[in-house]
């Protein structure tokens, strides 16, 4: 058991220690703490765009009973994740690094390193609640503001430039399709109009015709539905709910297809829409032209279709980061915590002189000591081998 006398005695053979140590490295940590600048944070929260169901549902009822199911939605897991991967992207940070000059304020010559300094001073979060949170520090408190106000304007910039949505995305791929689409029909008229011309048909009878706009046109919403399904392959997997009701539909769609030829063949197999026995061997090119014509206008309407619509969604899903608060000059400074790091800084100092009073006794007890005199000349000399090897 500890004799409060000893433990007294202790003290009182180490005071200096006790009180020099701490004090010294307290008033040193001051003087420090007031030589360092003062930091004010710059806090604003945003409401990034939630996933919603796509309006591209409305335009699958184009598709006809065997399409009718909507599509759903083909977002990110988390939205959040990729939106506070753009603030903290290059882009962002180079634009603030030119709008603010900072190479110049941090005293950097590269972007590279003036690039982690602005880094090393911005915290980007977001918690289960959606909203994000972006925190910049700086010494002046209306450029903290400002910065951290610049990260909202400059993502609200890049989300227009880039497709980050699922109609964004669904947006460049039809694009891309509708131009191939339009080429087609261009080169089927012009083909059409030369099949006109060198066998003199201009019109088919009206059963013909029937058959072949309604087979031209089931034929254009599988295609269509080929492209929906390509579009999802961009982002879900092959066990998406909404990737596999779309095979579903375009599988129903194929068999109907099936069906049809089959009734306009008379039972006999084949890819021609019309009975070749109830065409003249002159129109049976004139009724493949027609057909391809019919075929490629009706993709063609449907692909715009989905086309405007997405473009509507993109519009809604780009102009939806709401700024919940916006960043406000600090009036308190963010850090250094001058207080705090000298208490702490004493009590480790007030650490550090225990530690040492302790060894220094036990070093006294031991030059006193035979036996332990003996262990502690063993040890200088072990020390002293191991200085002189090395």
């Amino acid at each position: 058991m500890l004799d409060p006398l000893d433990l007294l005695l202790f003290i009182a053979r180490h005071k200096r220690a006790f009180l020099g140590i701490p004090l010294g490295a307290a008033v040193l940590a001051a003087v420090i703490t007031v030589l360092m600048p003062n930091y004010f944070a710059g806090v604003t929260k945003i409401l990034p765009p939630q996933q919603n169901q796509s309006s591209a549902a409305m335009a699958l009822a184009q598709f006809g009973p065997a399409a009718g199911v909507a599509a759903g939605s083909l977002g990110l897991k988390n939205p959040n994740d990729l939106y506070v991967g753009m603030l903290k992207s290059r882009t962002v940070a180079d634009r603030l690094i030119e709008r603010f000059a900072l190479r110049k304020l941090y005293g950097r010559s590269t972007l590279q390193d003036t690039r982690r300094v602005l880094e090393s001073r911005t915290a980007i979060s977001h918690g289960r609640d959606g909203i994000i949170t972006v925190q910049v520090e700086d010494t002046d408190p209306a450029r903290a503001a400002d910065l951290a106000n610049g990260y909202i304007e400059e993502l609200y910039k890049l989300t227009q430039t880039l497709a980050v949505t699922e109609a964004g995305q669904r947006r460049l791929f039809l694009e891309g399709q509708l131009k191939l689409t339009r080429d087609a029909l261009a080169d089927a008229e012009v083909e059409l109009k030369k099949t006109q011309e060198t066998t003199g048909l201009f019109k088919l009878d009206d059963q013909g015709k029937a058959i072949i706009e309604a087979v031209a046109k089931l034929r254009a919403q599988i295609a269509a539905k080929e492209v929906e399904a390509a579009t999802m392959r961009q982002f879900a997997t092959e066990r998406n709910p909404a990737y596999i009701r779309t095979q579903t539909e375009l599988a129903g769609l194929r068999l109907e297809l099936t069906r049809m030829e089959k009734s306009s063949q008379g039972s006999k197999e084949g890819d021609i829409f019309v009975p070749t026995g109830k065409v003249p061997e002159a129109g049976l090119e004139y009724v493949r032209r027609f057909r391809d014509v019919k075929y490629y206008e009706t993709v063609f309407d449907l692909l715009a279709k989905q086309f405007e619509i997405a473009k509507i969604d993109e519009a809604r899903d780009t102009s939806i980061v709401q700024v919940l608060d916006r960043a406000l000059p600090p009036e308190r400074k963010f850090r250094p915590h001058r207080s705090l790091i000298v208490l702490v800084t004493g009590v480790a100092a007030l650490f550090a002189a225990l530690l040492w009073a302790l060894i220094a006794d036990a070093w006294q007890r031991a030059a006193r000591d035979g036996e332990e005199q003996e262990k502690l000349e063993r040890l200088k000399a072990l020390l002293w081998r191991r200085r002189a090897a090395s």
